[in-house]
């Protein structure tokens, strides 16, 4: 298989867990069902749950209410082999703004649950946080795929299959690396292939794509790896907030660190910038993170 079909291929994984059916649909609530990405751990990776939440979300308004915010917790670990069910609440349909509360199930219990605010587009005030000056470009910038050796077999497969382009502008943080023990990071990310132009699908997309690599300002801080025996991570929640229009299968930069520490958990806060400098969306997730003793 050509490269080029096996990135094709790639996003149509990605595009078909994003493409949940409908089994009910009412005034009060709708019913979604989708399928799970196949995980090494077992375990469905965060940002599949969140984009699947906001799709179905989305699918209860019309396409010019766009979302501009979401608060999520994650309860509990979902099992990468089994379909989702996705309940989504509406909660309240303003003038400007609507509501609605997403909520997803695996064998009956919720694993996920979120609640998105939207809004018709409107005009107002404008200021945004510059983007870093100094970063290199993604095409001098070789795939975290290409730049890690020594990997276990399925976290390796699992890099190369993603439906995502990943490069960090540092050491990729899989296995051991000299790099300063800073909690900041910066990575360029897009999808492998074109996406349709749905600007619902491309917000949704960036959802999914947030979830990759925001804990690593906390473990680079600390000069911890992903592939550190005894490493515990989980996601306890994550927020969002979009600013401006963009498409993920263009490149994206995502501007990561944390400010704080403590207790087994740590906060990680990220911004997302278009390749000419537009500040996209802004993410913040806590993390539980337990390290193994020397």
């Amino acid at each position: 298989m050509s490269p080029e079909d096996h990135a094709i291929r790639t996003v149509e994984r990605l595009l078909d867990v994003l493409d949940l059916e409908v089994t009910q649909a009412r005034t009060t609530e709708d019913i979604f069902t989708g399928a799970s990405h196949p995980m090494p751990t077992g375990r469905i990776y965060g940002g599949q749950v969140l984009a699947q939440s906001l799709i179905a979300a989305e699918r209860t308004l019309p396409e010019d209410r766009a979302v501009h915010s979401m608060h999520g917790y994650f309860l509990r670990p979902g099992d990468a082999s089994q379909g989702i069910t996705i309940a989504v609440d509406r909660i309240h349909d303003g003038r400007s703004f609507s509501t609605r509360r997403s909520q997803a199930y695996q064998n009956g219990v919720p694993i996920f649950s979120m609640i998105a605010s939207f809004q018709d587009a409107d005009p107002g005030v404008e200021h945004a946080e510059p983007m870093p000056e100094g970063m290199p470009a993604p095409e001098d910038l070789a795939p975290d795929e290409d730049r890690v050796e020594g990997l276990p077999g399925g976290t390796a497969r699992m890099l190369s299959e993603r439906a995502a382009d990943i490069r960090h502008v540092d050491s990729p943080l899989y296995l051991p690396s000299d790099d300063p023990h800073v909690a900041r990071q910066a990575v360029w990310m897009r999808m492998r292939a074109p996406l349709p132009d749905d600007q619902r699908l491309h917000r949704a997309a960036l959802a999914y794509l947030s979830d990759m690599t925001i804990q690593e300002s906390i473990l680079r801080a600390h000069g911890v790896y992903w592939a550190m025996p005894g490493l515990k991570v989980a996601s306890l929640d994550h927020a969002m907030w979009w600013h401006r229009p963009a498409r993920v299968d263009e490149w994206l930069l995502y501007v990561q660190e944390s400010p704080n520490a403590r207790g087994g958990r740590g906060l990680a806060t990220g911004r997302i910038y278009s390749r000419e400098g537009g500040l996209v969306a802004s993410v913040a997730q806590e993390i539980m993170i337990r390290v193994p003793a020397d």
